[in-house]
């Protein structure tokens, strides 16, 4: 008899065995099915969220590296982030000019400011921006369109207004393009309306926002107040970390600062920002990952439960194979394989259920979910490994058992 045409009969009787106890099988195997079935859903979550953060990054704009003012530090208390007043628009343009890595580059400052529109107002986040902004982060437009550099010469009071801030101070009827909107008391009439973004990684909504030219603000509105961020793009987004560097070195040169002196602005890549949001997934998902392989584990005892019953159960059996010319490693390799047969099947349920378990929680939570083949493929050479390390004492232990005693076992 071919090895092949042994391990299939072998494999067939396993399956005959598991079937006399087919209640007691399943039981055995349930631990096995919920922990293949949650690696499965907890992995396919986990790549879900991955894309999704992906996604939401990229909502903001697309290869961005964001400059920032540094900590401002004061009888030893230090402020936070943008408490320095160390970027300028010349910072801007210099990097724009010297560096070919760089697609554009463009500033910007923030005011959460009262805006009015005929009997209704709305708090929001007034951004001061030079023209280039917008289509460095990507915003596309619903009606108008954006503000232009001839905006931004003139000190014109225009406004460019985002889906949360129309929905608040218009009815459902109104065309904000053209109408006029009240900012610190001053006029601005509105050029555009940005198309819809939703949430970003961080929580904050994108479409609360309003753009004014950065002249503007500086001219009528804010006063002479300084950039608040400086935002570049680059050609490809393998660039990033190279023109992050050089973006460090031409600001230290700009700012005149030594070699030993740290540096007055922070640098932020979009790569960074995805690692930042990624981190906390994976350890959430390594948590739910060990969770799920105790379930395996428990799975794998049940396994070497019901096969040291069996081998007591069939103690006489042994004898009369071994007594008829079988040899140790034959009774070793059945068990073993009714072990990974065990683990075989529970697995392949646990699969089906772990799809199942992606599926609705897209239906019903409505988190995005990713299957791969390389997350079944892992799990089911999981619960193998499982079934062949927990059934080989069981089979060892069939294997070793004393021909004569067995026959005479009652």
């Amino acid at each position: 008899m071919s090895v092949s045409s042994y391990v299939f009969v072998i494999v067939l009787g396993a399956f005959r065995i598991l079937a006399r106890n087919s209640l007691r099988a399943g039981l055995t195997m349930l631990g096995i099915v919920v922990g293949v079935g949650s690696v499965i859903t907890i992995v396919s979550i986990a790549q879900g969220a991955r894309f999704s953060i992906q996604a939401h990054v990229a909502t903001e704009g697309l290869n961005i590296i964001y400059i920032l003012p540094g900590a401002h530090t004061l009888g030893g208390v230090r402020s936070g982030l943008g408490s320095m007043v160390t970027l300028t628009m010349q910072d801007a343009q210099e990097l724009k000019a010297n560096l070919p890595l760089l697609l554009d580059t463009c500033w910007s400052r923030r005011d959460p400011t009262q805006v009015i529109y005929g009997n209704q107002n709305w708090q929001t986040g007034i951004f001061a921006i030079s023209p280039s902004c917008l289509a460095i982060k990507n915003w596309s437009f619903v009606g108008g369109g954006p503000i232009t550099q001839t905006d931004m010469d003139s000190a014109a009071t225009v406004a460019v207004l985002g889906q949360t801030v129309v929905e608040n101070l218009f009815q459902a009827d109104e065309e904000p393009t053209g109408s006029t909107i009240r900012i610190k008391n001053v006029p601005f009439r509105v050029i555009g309306v940005l198309a819809p973004k939703g949430r970003a990684p961080g929580g904050y909504d994108q479409d609360d926002i309003i753009f004014i030219p950065f002249s503007t603000a500086q001219r009528k509105v804010q006063g002479a107040r300084a950039v608040e961020t400086i935002a570049a793009s680059t050609h490809r987004r393998e660039d990033l970390p190279e023109a992050a560097e050089q973006i460090r070195e031409v600001l230290r040169t700009r700012h005149r600062l030594q070699p030993e002196q740290p540096d007055d602005f922070v640098i932020r890549t979009q790569l960074e920002i995805e690692k930042l949001y990624e981190g906390a997934s994976k350890t959430l998902t390594l948590f739910l990952l060990v969770v799920a392989s105790i379930s395996l584990l428990v799975g794998g005892v049940g396994v070497m439960n019901i096969l040291l019953v069996s081998v007591t159960e069939r103690t006489r059996e042994i004898g009369v194979r071994m007594a008829v010319g079988a040899k140790r490693r034959h009774i070793l390799i059945q068990f073993l394989i009714e072990a990974m047969t065990l683990s075989l099947v529970g697995g392949v349920v646990g699969i089906g259920f772990g799809i199942l378990g992606a599926r609705v929680t897209t239906v019903v939570a409505g988190w995005p979910t990713i299957i791969s083949p390389e997350s079944i493929l892992a799990a089911f050479l999981f619960s193998l490994a499982i079934g062949l390390f927990f059934g080989l004492y069981p089979a060892n232990k069939a294997a070793r058992l004393n021909p004569i005693e067995a026959l005479r076992y009652e």
